[in-house]
């Protein structure tokens, strides 16, 4: 079981004080990864799904935490997910898939199931 408001909290406090640490290469740095994920070519949906796919292949269970929140937020569905999910088994290879459980606990907790 995830516990979405803990991790939401953490992240939220942690990145509050990295950013007060004053360095502008941190700032920069976290400004250009919001930037990034804003609607351009692509909608900010997918970029959110390509961070995602990105994150389970990488195997960083705070970012696909993360990004799930993101793409439900952007109105992800069901399936969206679970293809999103396919291109990273098959990029990422049996290494990903605990993290792939992962995902589907965290998006069935923030969905309530």
């Amino acid at each position: 079981m995830v516990n979405i408001d803990e991790i939401r909290e953490y992240r939220s406090r942690m990145n509050e004080k990295i950013l007060a640490s004053g360095n502008r290469d941190i700032q920069r740095f976290f400004a250009l990864d919001n930037r990034v994920y804003e609607k351009g070519a692509l909608s900010a949906k997918t970029k959110e799904l390509m961070g995602l796919v990105a994150s389970l292949v990488l195997r960083c269970n705070e970012c696909v935490f993360y990004h799930i929140d993101r793409c439900v937020e952007e109105g992800v569905t069901a399936e969206e997910f679970y293809e999103a999910f396919s291109v990273a088994l098959v990029i990422g290879g049996s290494i990903t898939i605990p993290h792939v459980r992962y995902a589907f606990d965290v998006l069935d907790e923030i969905a309530g199931n």
